[in-house]
């Protein structure tokens, strides 16, 4: 069982910078693909971005590439969404979410671990 942790929402100016945080329990940290996803107010959840095992590749939402960073610290089981250049259509709950395995996927149905999830809200 992986349990998913996520700090660091808030609200910020349009243009501004947020980084989230999602902490995980157990062993299996190392061994996880992990993602982002966020769900806006009437819509259906959608992927953000994600990292291999190792942190040697990521991938990207097509609306947030360029602006958003996804990064791991396997020693403190953390990943880390860095979001700069923030628009008011970020404006979600993100949720930080994790599967065992090798290959990446970007279908939220994919990943059998979520946390409960942390508000951005971006002001105009």
């Amino acid at each position: 069982q992986v349990q998913l942790v996520e700090s660091g929402g808030g609200l910020v100016q349009t243009g501004g910078s947020l980084r989230l945080s999602c902490v995980a329990s157990g062993r299996t940290f190392s061994n996880s693909i992990m993602g982002w996803f966020r769900q806006a107010p009437g819509k259906e959840r959608e992927f953000v971005a994600s990292i291999t095992r190792g942190g040697g590749s990521t991938y990207y939402a097509d609306s947030v590439k360029g602006r958003f960073t996804i990064s791991r610290d396997n020693a403190k089981n953390t990943v880390y969404l860095q979001m700069n250049s923030l628009k008011p259509e970020d404006t979600a709950v993100y949720y930080c979410a994790a599967r065992l395995g090798t290959v990446v996927v970007t279908s939220l149905n994919d990943y059998p671990y979520w946390g409960q999830g942390t508000q951005v809200t971006v002001s105009s």
